[in-house]
Parts: structure tokens; sequence; C-alpha cells
């Protein structure tokens, strides 16, 4: 059965609306040991991809990066990329493209984020969901927040103090998630340079 304690229940993008509607913060998991923090976990990926993506046929793909597809994504994203494989989760409906998800996991400050990204068909932001948090709990962004991400594509825009407001207090935070969407839009464009998800 689904849980229902996401950062939010809902963010999602029509053509002429966003609607954003927060929820509580989740309780994290209880931790194994008092002496280190425990990691939140929020949600699994398949909870993620039925809350992004309901009701699509969903295909886990496995693909080996070229040296000419690393060569790009370092140049859609403005810096070297050390990226091997890369794990798209392709979502259809009716045969038609809805999305294609990523996970991004990465380090916040010296602890572990995961976030699951997924890019629609004309290769912009649909949604974003934490999946699990390693630092303190206040660090963690608000829905709103998160909100901006939606409809952007992979510019020169897309980075904070510009189309993506900083967070007082929790800027590693706000860096770390701007850093892992604009990886994600990188991957996707090299693995997908015409626009064409592999079937």
């Amino acid at each position: 059965m689904l849980r229902t304690n996401s950062i939010w229940r809902s963010v999602s993008l029509s053509s002429a609306l966003l609607c954003v509607t927060p929820a509580l913060p989740p309780q994290p998991v209880s931790p194994s040991s008092l002496a280190a923090p425990a990691e939140k976990i929020y949600l699994t990926v398949e909870e993620a991809l039925e809350l992004a993506l309901p009701g699509c046929q969903i295909e886990k793909q496995t693909v080996y990066l070229t040296d000419a597809q690393k060569k790009r994504a370092g140049e859609l994203l403005g810096e070297a990329l050390d990226l091997a494989i890369a794990r798209p989760y392709v979502a259809r409906k009716d045969g038609q493209l809805v999305g294609v998800a990523y996970v991004d996991v990465h380090k916040v400050r010296t602890l572990k984020e995961a976030l699951l990204v997924v890019v629609d068909a004309e290769a912009k932001v649909k949604r974003i969901e934490l999946l699990s948090f390693g630092e303190p709990l206040e660090y963690v962004p608000k829905a709103q927040w998160y909100a901006q991400f939606l409809g952007k594509q992979l510019d020169d825009e897309l980075n904070l103090k510009r189309a993506i407001r900083p967070i007082a207090g929790a800027s590693l935070s706000a860096r770390a998630t701007t850093s892992a969407v604009r990886r994600v839009l990188a991957v996707h464009g090299a693995l997908n340079p015409k626009g064409e998800v592999r079937k």
C-alpha cells in the first residue's frame, strides 16, 4: 500500500496551473543507534515513482554511457561528469512517453541525500521527490522551494540566485539539490540528443 508521508503530497505541473499542496514533514525512521544520526527515509523508489507517474507502465533501464555520451553530458553540465552507468525509469501511458525518472544520490554536507527527478517529454523537470536525507531535518527545503524547478530546462538560468532562490540557513541543501537536478538533465540530454527515448 502506498505511503503518503512524502515531503509533499502533490506537486503537479500542467500547461496553465502549478499546484503545490504541502504536507506535514514525515516522521524520521527510528535510529538504529543513538551514537550517530540516522538517515531519514521518506519514500522508496517504487513509492516515489507511483506518486510522480501514476498509472504509467515503467521500464527500468541500465545504460552504459559511451565516451561520447560522457563528453556530451559534461558539456551540457559545464563541468566534467564522472559517471559510467545511468539507470533511467522510462514511464509511458497508452504508448506515449510521460517522463523519465532518475535517482541521484549525493552528499549535502557530510551525509547523503537521495532525490528522484522526473524529466518530461520536452526535457524539462516534471517532478522532484525526496527519497532520503541524512543531514538534520531542519535543513530539508520546503515543498514550495522544490516547486521552483518544475518546468525548468538545463540552461544558465537553472542556478542559485538566478531562476532558483537560495535558502537562508540551508545553503548546502539548496546547492546540492540544484546540482543534482542539473546533473540529471545533463545525463538525460546526453542519452537523448534528439529528444528520443530509447525503446
